[in-house]
């Protein structure tokens, strides 16, 4: 057995330091100024509270989820000030002008192909898959294809060797976005490849998230890339704002190989998602390779994001989108992004999870590494298996984020009273976001089931209807199970002071 190997101490760049340190002066110096003139400026303080009550009002009055307003509303009435404060300044993130005409001709250079006649087809055929996927185009902007061919990795090294061979045989452009590249055999291996396809003339641009690797890479990553004839960026760098910004990471991961193959799923590029270092046990990850047309859509939303974190609105490869033949393995695929308002308006991954636990009938299997949830999910979850649904819930024995795992396991009481079945994955940590419904419907990507995925990060999936790798992903969910320990309601004892934990955190999880 491996033995294990802790992770080298790293430091936080000075560029990170000064930023969350101006993040924090000027948060201070706002509340400062605003409690000063409350005292010193007549009236001044009646016009804040006057301000306080509208805040409240607001908060009530909006179309917020209730698990979202409440953690809200105690921050504005307990903390005078302070607290209205805080909300006009995190409550959401806020989109210049400037960046909403970048989004919208962003999304409007991407791909033009029609899928009315998928549509039409998949309407006879099913009308509750139609439906699914009808929902799906309205709230993300994506599209239905049914000439792809797709691929599931219950093995992430496997995927690397995949990867690498079509690296290799790029011949046009390599758009890489991860939220964690890290130092290592993973990544040296792929950038050995990007660096001799750059200097071959092949388009190669990597998008990583700032605050995602800021104790991955060094500060200037991006510089040294550019050397290597590589257009890197970051992901909303941190430059030191008091705002939401900061908070929307970029949790997506995607690698898009001359705009006919793309790779996905729940994996990052660095060496502990192919087990080459040990933290947490064994670590248990999945991804999926599209071959055709629904490439199409990673690559848009490459596009979208690499421009929005531009200076100025950058040229991307003329054969973004090139000509494909269908290849197709039978099924519906419709890759999607996600992420926080008001950049989508709805909660794209949680409508599409709430959908396929709303048209199971025999099972519904899930592998998530956090369970940190609103009411609306638990909900739909128990309602599930109260149906008569065999609903399976796989996550983590050896916890990443301690807390995280305490609050996960608060939920197991409830689920399991309603017939849910939670297992462990004794080996390790599984870090794999899967949903799998009655042998027809998989979700494959990038999303969590904490607030986190679901309401912060920017996101991607890949659902799928009755595809030629649905069998795989039954498959390895099967043999998670196999190593997976199931959890008896005896084993749910929780001290006096994790229970206090637990109650406190989960009022604000919304907000972390």
């Amino acid at each position: 057995m491996k033995k294990y190997q802790p992770k080298k101490i790293k430091y936080v760049p000075l560029r990170f330091l000064i930023a969350m340190h101006l993040i924090v002066l000027e948060i201070l110096a706002i509340i400062g100024i605003v409690i000063w003139m409350c005292y010193y400026v007549p009236y001044f303080y009646i016009l804040a509270l006057l301000t306080q009550i509208s805040c409240i009002l607001k908060i009530v009055a909006s179309d917020n989820n209730p698990d979202y307003k409440v953690p809200w509303l105690l921050v504005v009435l307990l903390i005078p000030v302070a607290g209205f404060m805080l909300y006009f300044m995190f409550s959401e993130r806020k989109l210049s002008r400037r960046y909403r005409k970048r989004l919208i001709k962003a999304f409007n250079d991407g791909y033009t192909l029609s899928d009315e006649e998928n549509f039409t087809t998949l309407k006879d055929l099913d009308l509750t898959a139609y439906n699914q996927f009808n929902m799906l185009k309205k709230v993300s902007g994506a599209k239905l294809f049914n000439g792809s061919n797709e691929k599931y990795y219950g093995d992430i090294e496997v995927l690397r060797k995949d990867l690498l061979l079509d690296l290799k045989n790029a011949e046009k452009f390599i758009y890489l976005e991860f939220f964690i590249i890290e130092k290592g055999v993973f990544w040296d291996s792929v950038l050995e490849i990007l660096t001799e396809k750059a200097k071959d003339g092949v388009d190669v641009r990597v998008l990583y998230d700032d605050i995602g690797c800021m104790r991955t890479l060094p500060a200037s990553y991006d510089s040294k890339l550019e050397k290597l004839g590589i257009k890197a960026l970051q992901f909303s760098r941190l430059r030191g704002n008091a705002d939401g910004e900061f908070n929307n990471r970029n949790h997506r991961k995607m690698l898009i190989i001359d705009g006919k193959i793309g790779y996905t799923g729940g994996f990052n590029l660095a060496d502990e998602y192919i087990n080459k270092i040990e933290r947490f046990g064994h670590w248990k990850d999945c991804g999926l390779r599209l071959e055709g047309k629904a490439v199409y859509e990673l690559t848009k939303l490459f596009c979208v994001d690499f421009s929005l974190n531009s200076k100025n609105q950058p040229e991307f490869n003329k054969d973004c989108y090139p000509k494909i033949n269908d290849i197709s393995s039978g099924g519906y695929v419709m890759p999607f992004g996600d992420g926080p308002k008001p950049v989508y308006p709805r909660q794209v991954s949680k409508a599409v999870i709430q959908n396929m636990l709303a048209s199971a009938k025999r099972y519904a299997y899930i592998t998530t590494p956090y369970l940190i949830i609103d009411n609306d999910l638990l909900t739909d979850i128990e309602n599930a298996s109260l149906r008569g649904v065999d609903v399976k819930i796989i996550l983590p024995h050896i916890p990443d984020k301690k807390l995280v795992f305490i609050m996960s396991k608060s939920y197991y009481h409830r689920l399991m009273s309603a017939g849910v079945q939670i297992y462990e994955y004794t080996p390790g940590f599984i870090h794999a976001k899967t949903y799998l419904v009655d042998d027809e419907y998989a979700m494959v990507g990038t999303v969590n089931l904490d607030y986190r995925s679901l309401v912060h990060h920017f996101e991607n999936g890949v659902f799928m209807y009755k595809t030629g790798c649905i069998p795989s992903i039954k498959e390895d969910i099967l043999y998670t199970l196999d190593k997976s320990e199931k959890i008896e309601s005896d084993k749910l004892k929780n001290n006096l002071l994790q229970r206090f934990i637990c109650s406190l955190v989960r009022i604000f999880a919304p907000m972390l």
